[in-house]
């Protein structure tokens, strides 16, 4: 089974990761780890995503797609694989629909957790101040995150129509308790 998982900063996407790989063996493939790790490699392309990721700015897509398509032809990813956090945007998702295509990899769900927008910002703030200095994400500034806000409202929003025309899409209630958002993806997964 692959799934893509989608929704807005602070929505939830990587618990709801955690359930599915729990609850059906799967591989995460959250590209949010994949740009901290090549950060902290700091090679050049490390060193171009740092400059990125700091303005809230997304990654561009040739960078994003060689990253993905490494990963999922893996020999570990065959079992099934969650994409968490990409695609982002319309050109991505048709160029990962593509490349997958090209692979005979079949997507299954995508799973768009809704919340409202208003409350996320406090939700985030709420992660920010529960982790240790050190182990805070750089991304959990609030300038920045009002601005992947935005951008998620300009740019991601609009694949959900593309998905759905593919009859790919469930939209769940991200507003919930983690657990109930966690059986509301088991039913759509189940039926």
């Amino acid at each position: 089974m692959n799934i893509i998982l989608l929704g807005p900063p602070g929505a939830g996407k990587g618990t709801q990761a955690k359930y599915l790989i729990n609850a059906f063996g799967l591989k995460q493939l959250s590209t949010g780890d994949m740009l901290r790790a090549a950060i902290e490699e700091s090679s050049d392309l490390g060193k171009q995503v740092q400059l990125i990721v700091d303005s809230g700015n997304l990654v561009p897509d040739n960078i994003m797609i060689e990253l993905i398509t490494t990963r999922i032809t893996r020999a570990d990813y065959k079992g099934g694989f969650i994409l968490d956090g990409f695609p982002r945007t319309v050109p991505q998702a048709e160029s990962l629909t593509e490349v997958l295509s090209q692979k005979k990899i079949k997507i299954d769900h995508v799973i768009a957790l809704d919340v409202k927008l208003s409350s996320l910002l406090d939700r985030i703030r709420n992660r920010a101040l529960e982790a240790a200095q050190e182990q805070r994400r750089q991304d959990d500034d609030e300038e920045t995150l009002k601005h992947r806000l935005n951008v998620y409202k300009e740019q991601t929003e609009p694949i959900l129509p593309y998905y759905e025309k593919l009859g790919l899409l469930k939209t769940i209630d991200g507003m919930l308790a983690p657990d109930e958002v966690s059986k509301k993806i088991n039913d759509v997964l189940a039926g």
